[in-house]
């Protein structure tokens, strides 16, 4: 696939701010033809790795969201995080530094006995070290996209496509399971193939879906190829800030266009984020002149993301 174009930037654009926006209205906003913005859109999945998926927001949904860090053998760390992949309870999981970490994000209900965490993880032969952080609260991502793929529209433009619910949100129920599965498939699925998927009829799929969005307890988020926006170097980032400086620190960074997380955390370091630049000499950069720049940050570990094994949902 060449570079993507001011259509394709923008089409990605618009569906970060409404994944479920029909292509028509899709079309009229960015002036373009229905049929160019399904033309563009099926070329974005084949070769941009483009999906919409809706997913819980952990904040909202009583869920506890943890990072857990493992270092396993080397012939051994792949297939380990192709397993965790597997699991319903992994969000997303990256192969780190070196190829013998791993980093996984993991959602369970907040009163659960965190059974990947305390029993299933350090029994597995594999694993030489693991350490889990909880996520305290989020500055940054989840709903909130990177800018790097939500950059291309005007404000009249995303105000045009921002879905309005009215009604109070729902909280999500043992009820929805069925429902949250079909759309962490395909975020798009049509309200014929969500009612075929949760036995419910299209009327009630509309209604509970609109529920859900409505308090933020669900969300739409977008998986794309990064490289085809022009960020080919990623890294975790691990900070330790000063307690009183914490929150003025992480409020800084959740306004840098590098970032796509910013997130409080508990362990050594206190602070998380997800880097994404052009290149290492971006990175560096960024590290040296943006980061350096906070002297409240009183260590950083730079943890390089080698590959992206699981994203929001998909594998």
């Amino acid at each position: 696939m060449t570079a993507l174009d001011d259509i394709d930037r923008a089409l990605i654009h618009a569906l970060q701010v409404d994944g479920r926006a029909p292509f028509t209205k899709i079309g009229d906003v960015l002036g373009v033809s229905t049929q160019t913005v399904a033309r563009r859109y099926r070329r974005l999945r084949a070769e941009a790795s483009l999906r919409v998926v809706g997913l819980p927001d952990p904040q909202r949904a009583g869920q506890a969201e943890w990072m857990v860090r493992l270092t396993a053998t080397p012939h051994t760390a792949q297939d380990l995080a192709q397993a965790l992949a597997r699991r319903a309870d992994t969000a997303w999981i990256k192969l780190m530094s070196g190829g013998t970490e791993i980093c996984v994000n993991v959602h369970t209900p907040a009163a659960s006995d965190h059974s990947l965490l305390l029993r299933d993880i350090p029994r597995t032969a594999s694993v030489t070290a693991v350490s889990a952080h909880q996520l305290l609260h989020r500055y940054f991502g989840g709903p909130q996209a990177w800018l790097g793929r939500a950059n291309s529209l005007d404000a009249s433009q995303v105000s045009a496509l921002t879905p309005v619910f009215s009604g109070e949100g729902k909280p999500l129920t043992s009820d929805d399971d069925a429902l949250l599965a079909a759309l962490q498939r395909d975020g798009r699925a049509s309200l014929a193939e969500l009612a075929a998927a949760t036995g419910w009829s299209a009327a009630t799929v509309a209604r509970r879906l609109a529920d859900l969005q409505a308090g933020g307890t669900v969300f739409f988020d977008l998986e794309v190829d990064t490289a085809k926006l022009g960020a080919t170097t990623h890294a975790l980032l691990w900070m330790s800030v000063a307690p009183a400086h914490l929150d003025r620190v992480a409020r800084a960074l959740a306004k840098h266009p590098e970032l796509a997380v910013v997130a409080a955390t508990t362990g050594p370091a206190n602070l998380v984020a997800h880097a994404l630049c052009a290149d290492a000499a971006a990175l560096h950069h960024y590290l040296t002149h943006r980061l350096g720049a906070l002297e409240a940050i009183r260590t950083l570990e730079t943890a390089p993301v080698l590959r992206t094994i699981k994203a929001a949902a998909s594998r």
